[in-house]
């Protein structure tokens, strides 16, 4: 069983999400549920839970702050909130989950069965860190990569360029490594930060300050600073020169 706190200050958004847990997720056992984000803090720190269900608005104390404050962290989080564009993509650099309100059955059981897959994580604490370092300088430093093997925390400076390959994405870094993850390009794309990373190609993502020099033609080629040889595809090129200054 997943012991489970949830979080929200809208009492019907509490109760619809706690009776749908009951009925269709029998793993979770549900041992708090808060309207306010001062209650719980005390019910995190006092009962240590495996999961935490949180809504990010809520008066006096947001979701966000709410984490700043805590000081046990090693839960799974599922944040259940209305969109919001950069709420999201802060959540989704940090390898987190989320579930839009009105929460959809089929959502909250899959969000529920990855929480039980990762019980135990111990890279939770650094995501919630990582997320937490994303909303204050407004831009990360760092990403959290899902891997086969759990979670893999890279370093935005060390990426030279990624490479799509169907469903999954190829990280080329500059110590040489290579990590496959199970995230397309595109939604890569959407978290790192643009001002850095150019996508010159459908199957390339560069950081531009890896690149060693441009060679003219139809679209053109890069050559990075590790030696690859990288198609800038006719329709990316004015936006590509523009970005590098030429």
């Amino acid at each position: 069983m997943l012991r489970a706190i949830l979080i929200d200050d809208d009492e019907s958004n509490l109760s619809g999400l706690s009776e749908k847990l009951r009925n269709h997720c029998p793993q979770i056992e549900i041992v708090a549920l808060c309207d306010n984000a001062e209650d719980g803090i005390i019910a995190i720190e006092n009962l240590h839970p495996d999961v935490v269900f949180l809504d990010i608005e809520m008066p006096v104390m947001n979701g966000f702050v709410m984490l700043q404050q805590l000081a046990f962290k090693n839960f799974e989080l599922i944040f259940v909130t209305a969109y919001d564009q950069y709420a999201i993509k802060a959540i989704r650099n940090s390898a987190l989950d989320y579930l839009l309100k009105p929460v959809e059955i089929v959502e909250l059981k899959a969000a529920v069965s990855k929480a039980e897959l990762n019980r135990g994580n111990l890279h939770a604490n650094s995501q919630v860190d990582l997320l937490l370092e994303y909303l204050q300088k407004k831009s990360p430093r760092r990403i959290s990569i899902p891997t086969a093997e759990g979670l893999q925390f890279i370093n935005l400076e060390d990426i030279v360029y990624l490479e799509a390959s169907n469903n999954y994405t190829n990280i080329h870094l500059s110590t040489r490594q290579k990590f496959l993850v199970s995230r397309t390009l595109k939604d890569l794309e959407e978290i790192l930060p643009p001002e850095t990373f150019l996508r010159i190609h459908h199957s390339n993502i560069i950081n531009k300050c890896f690149v060693e020099r441009y060679i003219r033609g139809e679209g053109g080629q890069v050559v990075m600073r590790n030696g690859s040889v990288l198609d800038v595809s006719k329709r990316k090129k004015s936006a590509f020169l523009l970005a590098i200054g030429f």
